[in-house]
C-alpha cells in the first residue's frame, strides 16, 4: 500500500499566479531597464578618469593619519551632543503628534493635521532639510539639532501612531465607562501599553541620529561630518580615512550597545 503511493512534494506557490502576467511584468521590467540604461547620459570617458582619481585618493589614504585626534575627539563629541539633543527634541515633540495621528482615539480633523505633520516630516531626506537648515541658520550644530529632530518625528511619531492603534481597546472603554476624564484615559490606558515601544523606538532613533549626524555634518550641519569635509577639502586623504574609521568603530559600538538594550526591552 506504501510502494504504491506517489510521492508528493510540497511547492511554494509563485508570488504571481497568473503565468502571463508573471513573465509579462519580468518583460516590461528588462524593457525598461534597457531603455533607461540606453537614455541616461554615462560619460565613460569620466568614468575612467573617476577610477584613476579613486585609486590616487586610496594611495594617498593609507596608511589612516590619527595624529591630530584632538579634533577627532571634538567632531566626534559634537556629533554625540546633536544626536542626544534631536534625539530629546524629536521624542517631545513625536508623542503629541502620535496622538494626533491615531485614528482610534483623535477626532478626523486632528488625526489628518497629525497625518500631514508626519508625512511632511518624512517627505524630505535629511541632507536636504540639512541644507535648507544650514542656509536659514548658518553652519553649526544648530542646523544638525533641528535637522535631525524633524528626521526624529518622522519616523517615531509614525511608528508610535500605529502602535498606539493597536492597543487594547478593553481598558479604554472600562476607564471610560468610570467617567474618567480624556487626558486620564490616555495617561493610565494608552501610555502603559504604547510604553514599551517607545523606549525601545527611542533607543533606536538615537543610534540612528549618531549615523546621520555624521551625514548631515558634510553640507555643514556640525559634527564629525564637517571635519571630514574639511579633510577632504584640503586633501587630507590619511585624516579622512582616520576620521572613517572612527566613524564606523563608534556605529558599531553604539550599534551593539542599543541592540543588547533592545533585546533586553522586549
Amino acid at each position: 500500500m506504501n510502494d504504491a503511493t506517489p510521492s508528493r512534494t510540497w511547492r511554494k506557490p509563485p508570488f504571481i499566479a497568473n503565468p502571463w502576467l508573471r513573465w509579462g511584468l519580468i518583460v516590461v521590467a528588462l524593457i525598461y531597464l534597457s531603455w533607461a540604461a540606453s537614455t541616461l547620459p554615462f560619460d565613460w570617458t569620466r568614468v575612467s578618469q573617476g577610477m584613476e582619481r579613486a585609486a590616487r585618493i586610496f594611495s594617498g589614504a593609507f596608511p589612516p593619519n590619527f595624529s591630530r585626534h584632538d579634533l577627532l575627539i571634538k567632531g566626534f563629541l559634537e556629533s554625540l551632543q546633536i544626536a542626544i539633543l534631536a534625539t530629546l527634541l524629536g521624542l517631545a515633540l513625536s508623542v503629541p503628534i502620535a496622538f494626533m495621528a491615531a485614528r482610534n482615539i483623535a477626532i478626523k480633523p486632528i488625526y489628518l493635521i497629525g497625518r500631514a505633520l508626519i508625512i511632511i516630516t518624512r517627505s524630505f531626506h535629511p541632507v536636504i532639510v540639512a541644507i535648507l537648515f544650514v542656509k536659514a541658520v548658518g553652519f553649526g550644530p544648530v542646523a544638525g539639532i533641528l535637522t535631525l529632530t524633524i528626521y526624529s518625528i518622522g519616523f517615531v511619531a509614525k511608528m508610535l501612531a500605529e502602535r498606539i492603534e493597536e492597543i487594547d481597546w478593553g481598558q479604554v472603554e472600562a476607564l471610560r465607562a468610570s467617567g474618567t476624564r480624556y487626558l486620564t484615559v490616555l495617561q493610565f490606558a494608552v501610555l502603559p501599553q504604547i510604553m514599551p515601544r517607545q523606549i525601545g523606538l527611542s533607543i533606536y532613533q538615537l543610534d540612528s541620529n549618531l549615523r546621520a549626524s555624521a551625514v548631515v555634518g558634510i553640507v555643514g550641519a556640525g559634527g564629525i561630518g564637517s571635519t571630514l569635509m574639511n579633510a577632504f577639502g584640503r586633501y587630507d586623504y590619511d585624516f579622512a580615512l582616520a576620521i572613517t574609521l572612527v566613524i564606523i568603530a563608534v556605529i558599531l559600538v553604539s550599534e551593539a550597545i542599543s541592540g543588547r538594550i533592545r533585546r533586553a526591552i522586549w
